[in-house]
């Protein structure tokens, strides 16, 4: 529409109710006219013109609206008062109170055109062309011809449709509006003298913030004191409260339980993880993928296009002898021709959709990365930290006949507990009791000796320390993919213990729906074969490339891409050239490796990998959409153009049939926010803000 076409006059009159101030955000190209160099920082903006990205600010306070109900809503107003001065004046005409319906129409006329021209005269001066042009042309030239009451009904559906347009792109954005509302306004911080309440966004790194029951986490930190559950649901669509304690991290946005907790800030109020995801998703459209850059080419050239054919159309009338008619008809053309609908058919698809990707914990960077997602025939999962847990557990104990389970543990976490090697962690986490040793001793090749009470004892692997009689039992134990560990007692090869990364229990599942969707996947690994064998076969991968260095990973993705379009998920920095190499590159975990989330192109908050699949199919209906709206669109100049022209739709009807398709293609786009069935069933929505501020 003529807003969305070349860019914003002024952004509308906002009801306000919070400021967060965001920067680091460009304004996204114009699709109607060449892309316009951003200062930076620039600022973010929840509102601004559909097309052409963020309006611009006075300052470094962002806006974000809330919309009210269409009777509330004060930019419906000039389009209401339109239509009722305009079928007044319709009525007066019926009854033959011709001057009286005259006079009403143009109130009707200067009401409906009072939210366009303005704007158009203004964008015109600065040698920008758009549809809001058009408009005003037809018009104008409908009251020189005497049919104020056809200009009326143009300035009346033209206007309601461009507010109707506003409503659908506001409903658009309300997923992000939504994260920004999980971030309380002000947060109680401990202080030398006492407790203070302070806006969220002056808390700085390090400030202690005391967390009540019920109340949100202001930004991300580590708790130092109290424990508590906490619900991160709104941030990772992960369901279920997660037990903290001092040490633990906690992300911003997060809902304390029943325990007051003092955490240490990490991040200051306005640079945390919550408000990382909102720059990522305002930044969604500035990249726009196939879809849009087609509806840009086509969309940028026909304004004056349509303008120079409403010419000749005028001019072939001077000709033939006819100037009235077809001067008539130039304006229709006008009115028929103009790429209203093609302007916005892509935005509304694609704000729609990300939005509503990022409420169940699925951050899409840009508008291209959203249309090659919906292409995903292969998925290469990364296997420790994606498909594993990445936290080491002990899962099998052998031992040779008199020795108990608890004492190959015990014997193993005496000597163990003061190494950091992840090992050390689960098997000291497994065992009944630590007991304390003496003389511990760590050589090379060797591993670890010490005394426990009377006993020397020997932990290792099972090339250090020969596990003798029980080898047949390690061998099985490694070959279900487990580390082996042996504890030799006094020189006795005492017991094994298979230590191993676990399987996500949602990853056989997510292989099965994605199989169901047609979609292959790959396992990637730096793991060794027999490991990275055994954790495919549990969960249900067939294709397992094993002991893959970085570069090794990106080459592999290299050969999947130019088969099939293919994803990438990982999480490690050893993940980032793969993730960048993929047809689409998936980090899991905003907040996990910088490397990773740099190079993806789309982050999961969360780690549950059934968001893969409804994430898919979210972006294949995603694009389903939008290329029904481009094909709607076009279809609605290629009809009407003909119509026009040849004076079968008067301008009137030219107007209300241009109009309802436009609001059929924006309330299409606005499909695309709709979740699929296995999202909605696996993942919890957004949370109302509690009334309570952290």
């Amino acid at each position: 529409m003529s807003e969305e076409c070349c860019g914003p006059d002024e952004p509308r009159k906002p009801s306000t109710v919070r400021r967060i101030e965001l920067t680091g955000i460009e304004p996204s190209a114009d699709a109607c006219c060449a892309p316009e160099p951003a200062s930076a920082p620039s600022t973010v903006h929840v509102e601004g013109d559909a097309c052409c990205g963020p309006a611009e600010s006075s300052g470094p306070v962002a806006e974000h609206e809330v919309r009210p109900p269409w009777w509330r809503d004060t930019a419906l107003l000039p389009s209401a008062l339109s239509g009722v001065f305009l079928l007044t004046g319709y009525v007066l005409g019926w009854t033959g109170l011709l001057i009286p319906a005259v006079v009403l129409q143009a109130v009707a006329l200067l009401a409906g055109a009072y939210t366009f021209v303005p704007g158009a005269i203004r964008r015109l001066l600065r040698g920008r062309l758009g549809v809001g042009l058009l408009m005003t042309i037809a018009a104008l030239g409908a009251v020189l011809l005497g049919h104020v009451g056809e200009a009326a009904a143009l300035a009346f559906l033209f206007s309601l449709a461009e507010a109707l347009e506003d409503r659908a792109m506001d409903r658009a954005k309300e997923g992000l509006r939504a994260l920004l509302s999980l971030i309380p306004d002000t947060v109680r911080v401990s202080r030398l003298a006492g407790e203070v309440t302070v806006p969220a966004a002056d808390v700085r790194e390090l400030d202690i913030l005391v967390v009540g029951a019920g109340e949100r986490v202001a930004t991300d930190g580590v708790v130092v004191d109290g424990r508590s559950s906490l619900d991160t649901s709104a941030i990772t669509g992960e369901s279920i409260p997660a037990e903290v304690g001092p040490g633990d991290a906690v992300a911003a946005g997060s809902v304390n339980g029943s325990g007051t907790l003092r955490i240490e800030a990490t991040a200051d109020g306005r640079d945390n993880s919550l408000t990382q995801i909102v720059t990522l998703v305002e930044q969604a459209h500035a990249r726009k993928g196939d879809r849009a850059r087609l509806a840009d080419r086509i969309a940028r050239p026909l304004v004056p296009v349509v303008l120079i054919a409403a010419a000749l159309v005028a001019l072939f009338g001077i000709l033939v002898g006819d100037p009235s008619t077809w001067l008539e008809r130039a304006l229709v053309v006008l009115v028929a021709a103009s790429p209203c609908a093609l302007a916005i058919a892509v935005p509304v698809t694609v704000i729609s959709a990300i939005g509503s990707a990022s409420k169940f914990g699925v951050v899409i960077k840009s508008g291209e990365a959203f249309e090659r997602f919906g292409t995903i025939r292969t998925v290469a999962l990364d296997k420790t930290g994606t498909l594993t847990r990445n936290e080491p557990t002990v899962v099998d104990v052998r031992t040779i006949p008199g020795v108990s389970r608890d004492d190959v543990l015990s014997w193993a976490a005496a000597l163990e507990a003061s190494s950091s090697h992840p090992l050390a962690g689960a098997i000291v986490a497994a065992a009944p009791t630590v007991l304390r040793a003496n003389d511990v001793v760590e050589r090379a090749g060797h591993g670890i000796t010490g005394t426990v009470g009377a006993s020397l004892i020997r932990v290792g692997n099972d090339r250090a320390v020969d596990p003798a009689d029980l080898h047949i039992a390690a061998e099985a134990m490694a070959a279900q993919g487990m580390t082996i560990v042996v504890v030799e007692a006094n020189g006795v090869a005492c017991g094994v213990i298979g230590v191993r990364d676990q399987l996500r229990p949602e990853a056989p599942e997510t292989v099965r729906m994605l199989a169901a969707q047609g979609i292959d996947t790959v396992m990637l690994t730096g793991d060794n074969a027999r490991t990275a064998q055994a954790i495919a076969h549990e969960a249900g991968i067939a294709d397992v490339r094993a002991e893959q260095l970085p570069a090794d990973k990106a080459t592999a993705i290299e050969s999947l891409v130019a088969h099939r379009p293919t994803a990438m998920v990982g999480d490690g920095i050893n993940d980032a050239p793969a993730l960048a190499t993929a047809t689409v590159g998936i980090a899991m975990g905003v907040r996990g490796s910088a490397a990773a989330v740099e190079s993806a192109d789309i982050a999961f908050t969360g780690h549950d990998l059934r968001l893969l699949p409804g994430a898919i199919a979210h972006a294949r209906r995603g694009r389903r959409i939008m290329t029904v709206n481009i094909g709607l669109a076009l279809a609605i100049i290629v009809v009407l153009f003909p119509l026009a022209l040849f004076g079968v739709l008067g301008l009137a009807g030219v107007v209300l049939v241009h109009e309802v398709a436009e609001v059929i293609v924006i309330l299409n786009g606005v499909r695309a926010a709709r979740r699929p069935a296995s999202v909605i069933n696996t993942k919890p929505q957004i949370p109302a803000p509690a009334a309570t501020a952290a």
